[in-house]
């Protein structure tokens, strides 16, 4: 009979690309890992990975394995959900990933008050913009607090239920100067010495997108992907800063922020589950959380 675990070993060594990178997400030894990964061979007689460059790559035994194995486990947390489920109850433990963005003013007041509502659930908060819906359908998370800008093609990975939270447009910040929250035409940041996310980024090519539509090309003073670091440099007067609404604290001092009117950016924020025909309890429960502080922030703005 197959083993689950060593299934679920083939299909991180598949996402992760190389039995050492497998190890490290598993918190195991490379060793430990081809030796599971030798016994699963063993079993099905076949070879299921070959050398690719420094990588690894299933051969077509293991590419129809994993096909197999991703039924097999997704069967399985199906099989938790509905006893749950019926259990009624959230659970002690889960894993949420979110962006750096998010956490001041959606996430941490969301788990304050989750805590308060659930105590017996310890909630693990993974910080982070990198690889978050890949890191779902592997099972190292169990709920994506993420984001997608309007102007790019929707992509997930198969089995991941996606939940719109709100749209958060990006607002122009500069140093206070008394003058209010008048729209701003993208257009005329034109002449200005901007902080911007790095190229790679999705919000630092949404605000290059939105400004080759607006007729021209950003003059890019300072390059930081760290929201505290641009509303900083904004305060000085030393750039003016294109940030997302929820990320700034409407009580900031010595910053103006405006909408844009002509070319607005927006990114929508989204809780992401793995898709089950019966909803997990405890993945509800933290939904619901971020719903209500959403809801909440939505009042203060």
């Amino acid at each position: 009979m197959l083993d689950i675990r060593r299934l679920y070993m083939l299909k991180t060594v598949a996402a992760r690309g190389s039995i050492t990178a497998a190890a490290q997400s598993l918190s195991l030894s490379p060793g430990a890992v081809s030796q599971q990964l030798a016994a699963l061979r063993h079993d099905m007689g076949v070879d299921l990975l070959r050398p690719d460059g420094r990588t690894v790559a299933l051969t077509e035994a293991g590419r129809v394995l994993l096909e197999h194995a991703d039924r097999i486990l997704a069967a399985m947390e199906e099989a938790e959900c509905a006893v749950a489920a019926v259990k009624g109850t959230v659970g002690a433990t889960a894993t949420l990933a979110a962006l750096p963005s998010t956490v001041a003013r959606i996430v941490a007041p969301a788990l304050t008050a989750l805590g308060s509502r659930h105590p017996q659930l310890a909630v693990t908060c993974l910080v982070s913009d990198q690889a978050q819906l890949r890191e779902l359908a592997l099972g190292t998370v169990d709920v994506v607090l993420g984001q997608r800008y309007h102007h790019l093609p929707e992509t997930r990975p198969a089995g991941v239920e996606v939940s719109p939270l709100l749209d958060d447009p990006l607002l122009v910040v500069t140093a206070a100067d008394g003058s209010g929250e008048r729209p701003v035409a993208l257009r005329d940041l034109s002449t200005h010495h901007l902080v911007v996310p790095p190229p790679t980024t999705d919000c630092g090519q949404a605000v290059l997108h939105a400004c080759q539509q607006a007729g021209f090309t950003p003059t890019t003073r300072y390059v930081t992907a760290d929201i505290a670091a641009q509303l900083a440099l904004a305060r000085a007067g030393l750039a003016t800063a294109l940030v997302p609404r929820t990320a700034i604290d409407p009580a900031t001092p010595g910053i103006r922020t405006a909408p844009i009117e002509d070319h607005p950016i927006l990114r929508l924020l989204f809780a992401a589950t793995r898709r089950t025909e019966t909803a997990d309890p405890t993945n509800t429960a933290i939904i619901e959380a971020l719903r209500a502080q959403r809801d909440r922030i939505a009042g203060e703005d």
